[in-house]
């Protein structure tokens, strides 16, 4: 039987697919560039990976020791990832052998990294994903994060091993950014010009009080027109609220499906794999786009993502 024992699960890690479409899509972005060739419709089910969440430290190690064959591919933005304690290179498919152990150390830079298991992890599929929903305890491995002697059962491989690495000018593409581009939100109109002008100009700091439902930032507040109260309506991933301090709430992967503060706008859909990278006392800025430059920035991540030529090797 072919298994992966958690040793040592590091601060939260937690079994992804490419999420739950209508249901709140949850690791989409990263998990993607570590299993390329994907697109968004399909359901890689058999095809999960570990995201390991920073910031982490050498006591608090993922370590994972593998117990049949397996190749992976470690996808880490300032992670230490290594295989009995050689470095693993970055976007690069790994042989691993029996009772081998893979290490992922702290984050420099990023928030979050991914392996992914040829094969996949077997868990239990929820509402056609094998996605971890971590705020209703429900999908991945018994809808929780991992712990120390977790036993994780891998599906067989439908292909045999074959070294493959990220090309390096689409890596350079896919950077996570710290400038946010964003669209108007459906209350742009409720904030004056000079509020608009203050929130593409300022720079906001991710608080300590961030989750994985809403990345609170710190900074200048936004002023309002009025302070008049609007009917609670449905919210989407990336939609940038202000409270009624001023501060932003950019609503993140585990959002609530309804809010009553304002949008001032909404991270672009080819920006919303930035926002996972983003760790506390983080500093970001946004910048506004139009409609048609926003589909036409997914429409060439999706070519990209989906193209030959992000594969090498």
């Amino acid at each position: 039987m072919r298994i992966i024992q958690v040793q040592s699960p590091g601060l939260l890690t937690t079994v992804q697919d490419l999420g739950r479409e209508g249901f709140g899509p949850l690791g989409v972005f990263s998990v993607r560039r570590s299993r390329p060739n994907l697109s968004t419709n399909r359901k890689p089910i058999g095809s999960q990976s570990r995201k390991c969440s920073g910031p982490g430290n050498d006591a608090a190690r993922r370590r994972i020791p593998f117990s049949a064959r397996r190749h992976n591919r470690v996808n880490r933005l300032g992670f230490g990832a290594t295989l009995d304690g050689a470095r693993l290179d970055l976007w690069k498919s790994t042989e691993v052998s029996p009772d081998q152990t893979l290490r992922v150390g702290s984050t420099q830079s990023g928030a979050r990294c991914y392996i992914s298991v040829h094969g996949g992890i077997a868990v239990k599929p929820f509402l056609g994903s094998a996605s971890t929903h971590l705020l209703s305890g429900l999908g991945g491995y018994e809808g929780r994060a991992l712990r120390k002697g977790d036993v994780l059962q891998i599906n067989d491989e439908v292909t045999s091993f074959r070294k493959k690495t990220i090309a390096p000018q689409a890596l350079e593409q896919l950077a996570p950014r710290k400038v946010l581009r964003v669209t108007p939100g459906p209350q742009s109109e409720w904030f004056p010009e000079s509020s608009l002008r203050a929130f593409c100009e300022n720079t906001y700091r991710v608080a300590e009080e961030s989750n994985r439902m809403g990345l609170r930032l710190e900074g200048q507040p936004i002023a309002r027109e009025s302070n008049s109260e609007m009917i609670t309506e449905g919210v989407s991933l990336g939609a940038v609220q202000i409270t009624a301090s001023g501060l932003p709430i950019i609503l993140f992967v585990e959002q609530q499906t309804t809010g009553g503060y304002p949008k001032i706008a909404n991270v672009i859909s080819a920006d919303l794999h930035s926002l996972g990278q983003l760790r506390p006392r983080d500093d970001i800025r946004f910048e506004q786009v139009g409609w048609e430059a926003a589909r036409s920035l997914l429409l060439q991540q999706e070519q990209l993502l989906a193209s030959d030529g992000l594969i090498v090797g």
